[in-house]
C-alpha cells in the first residue's frame, strides 16, 4: 500500500480522476471513495448511490455523498450493471471516513466493457496523481 503524504492508496486498485477507487473482483468492480476524499469532505453524512440492476457508463454521475458542509458526487469508474449497493454504508455512511476501502465500499458493477479499466489510474502514475490533487487542494 503506498502512503502518499499521510493518505493511504491501496496499490491494487485502480482510481478514476474523481476520487473513486475500483478494485477488480471476477468480473466485477467494487467502488467506493479515496481517502483523500473522504477526508476533505470530513464526517459523511449522507450518500445517495445507484439502485441495483441501474445501467452506468464510465464517468457518468451516479450519485452523491454528503457532510454536513459539502456536496460530492459518485462517478461510475466502468461501464456496467449496478450488482449492489451497500446496505452498512446506507445505514451509517460514517463507516466510509472509518474503512475507505474495506467496509466503507458504495457499490458494485458488473462490468461491460472491463478494457475501461486502462482508462483509470493505476500504479505509479495513481501516486502522482494523488500527489498533485493534494497540492492543489493545499492552495
Amino acid at each position: 500500500m503506498a502512503n502518499v503524504e499521510g493518505y493511504e492508496l491501496p496499490d491494487e486498485l485502480y482510481y478514476h480522476r474523481e476520487h473513486m477507487w475500483a478494485r477488480v473482483e471476477d468480473g466485477k468492480v467494487v467502488v467506493g471513495i479515496t481517502d483523500f476524499a473522504q477526508k476533505l469532505a470530513g464526517d459523511i453524512s449522507f450518500v445517495d448511490m445507484p439502485e441495483e440492476g441501474d445501467e452506468v457508463e464510465q464517468d457518468e454521475r451516479v450519485g452523491t455523498i454528503e457532510t454536513g458542509k459539502w456536496l460530492g458526487k459518485l462517478y461510475a469508474p466502468v461501464s456496467g450493471e449496478v450488482t449492489a449497493r451497500n446496505e452498512a454504508v446506507e445505514d451509517d455512511p460514517t463507516v466510509i471516513n472509518r474503512d475507505p476501502y474495506g467496509e466503507g465500499w458504495i457499490f458494485e458493477i458488473e462490468m461491460s466493457a472491463p478494457e475501461e479499466l486502462k482508462n483509470l489510474l493505476h500504479g505509479e502514475a495513481a501516486v502522482e496523481w494523488l500527489k498533485g490533487e493534494i497540492e492543489k487542494h493545499a492552495k
